[in-house]
């Protein structure tokens, strides 16, 4: 345990952060989501586990420390419900609240379909699988730059 750092950042999640570079994207995802075998094509290569925790609050505290991009239209992304893309569900809001608290403005939020977000999961530097039951908890973060 450090100061400072919220502990739901556990060791190897901290350190897939410290490896990320701006643009660089980290999926958050419930634990429906096939998180062990796409984590396995990213460029981290394995699952990182938050257990215990729901989304929002991993999301919470994972966005202490990762900023947004600033250079793109969404810097978040989440997965459409199927057959029926206009549906909201509880989560898609709990996450919202909880990314233009940390980024001090509304932050556009993409939605994509679920074979298009597995193919954009695929693609990103790690997974991080929280304990949250879901359904539709899966969201992509793209890092953005550190200003010091």
């Amino acid at each position: 345990m450090l100061m400072g750092i919220d502990p739901v950042i556990n060791a190897e999640l901290i350190h897939a952060l410290m490896l990320m570079g701006h643009g660089d994207d980290l999926v958050v995802c419930d634990i429906n989501h096939p998180a062990q075998s796409i984590a396995r094509e990213t460029t981290y290569g394995k699952l990182i586990d938050v257990s215990g925790c729901g989304i929002a609050r991993a999301a919470e505290a994972i966005l202490k420390l990762l900023p947004l991009d600033t250079f793109v239209d969404a810097p978040v992304r989440r997965m459409l419900v199927v057959d029926d893309p206009d549906r909201q569900m509880p989560i898609f809001s709990a996450v919202q609240d909880v990314v233009d608290r940390a980024h001090g403005t509304p932050v556009n939020m993409q939605a994509l379909e679920r074979f298009d977000f597995y193919a954009a999961a695929r693609r990103s530097f790690a997974i991080v699988r929280t304990s949250d039951p879901g359904p539709y908890g899966c969201f992509i973060f793209k890092k953005g730059v550190v200003l010091l």
